[in-house]
């Protein structure tokens, strides 16, 4: 993880014009993120590390991105010392500051090289490094990857998921346990989950719940199993998005599935 931070920190900092992006995501400098696009699922398709993709575009844990968003794909070659090569010799060569080429391969002075030493060359790219900013909604996750059975509307204020009993049921967000015991009129086992800027989201008819009121958990880490707690007559999930207390439509706010 550090010599990948290292790697991106050189290429941010050469801020190089990097050739015009190639429309291939396994060749091109940049991605356009579509929706329900995710860092994993980006990585995969251009080939490049997520670690080194989220550090060169300042994106910070859970590492999420959003649709319409660009992203400089930082991509390095690697060149084979041979007899003769000098450290400045080489970045001339590939166009970048001897110092990031040391930083990238933590390289310390007197920039020593033996013969058939893998030098990376740090990632020329055209971006600079840019916190994200800070937003007021959360990017939700998918619960359960099951068929939604039952869509938001009509009096429905949820969506209810397919699941088989005991499947792990997921943080849609990160935040704060503000309820985790059984509900008496309809869903059984429930838990609600806090995000700020009052965004919650409720977990129902769960078999198990697995956190406690005031805990803190992460986007994707376990809260439950589905089941078939409440008024459900077979395992499903029903989850709902609210907004300052009024029901949010899921499908609006949830990735497509499979990503």
């Amino acid at each position: 993880m550090t010599r990948l931070l290292a790697m991106a920190t050189a290429a941010a900092a050469s801020l190089l014009i990097a050739s015009p992006a190639a429309a291939n995501p396994a060749t091109a400098n940049t991605y356009t993120v579509k929706e329900g696009d995710t860092l994993r699922g980006i990585a995969n398709r251009t080939g490049v590390d997520a670690s080194l993709i989220a550090a060169v575009n300042g994106l910070v844990e859970p590492y999420y991105v959003q649709k319409g968003q660009t992203l400089a794909i930082p991509r390095q070659r690697v060149h084979t010392v041979k007899s003769g090569d000098t450290l400045g010799g080489i970045a001339n060569r590939y166009g970048v500051a001897m110092t990031n080429l040391a930083l990238a391969n933590n390289i310390a002075a007197p920039y020593s090289l033996r013969v058939g030493q893998k030098v990376i060359i740090p990632a020329v790219i055209n971006t600079t490094i840019r916190p994200q900013t800070p937003r007021t909604t959360p990017y939700f996750r998918r619960p359960h990857d099951g068929r939604v059975m039952l869509g938001f509307g009509r009096g429905h204020d949820g969506i209810d998921i397919e699941t088989g009993m005991g499947d792990m049921v997921r943080a849609a967000a990160s935040g704060t346990v503000v309820f985790a015991a059984p509900e008496k009129t309809r869903f059984g086992r429930q838990v609600l989950i806090d995000h700020g800027n009052g965004w919650q989201t409720s977990y129902g008819h769960l078999s198990r719940i697995t956190v406690s009121k005031g805990e803190v958990v992460k986007v994707g880490e376990r809260i439950g199993l589905a089941g078939d707690a409440g008024i459900a007559t077979r395992p499903e999930l029903h989850f709902e998005i609210r907004h300052n207390g009024r029901d949010v439509d899921p499908a609006t706010k949830l990735p497509a599935r499979g990503n």
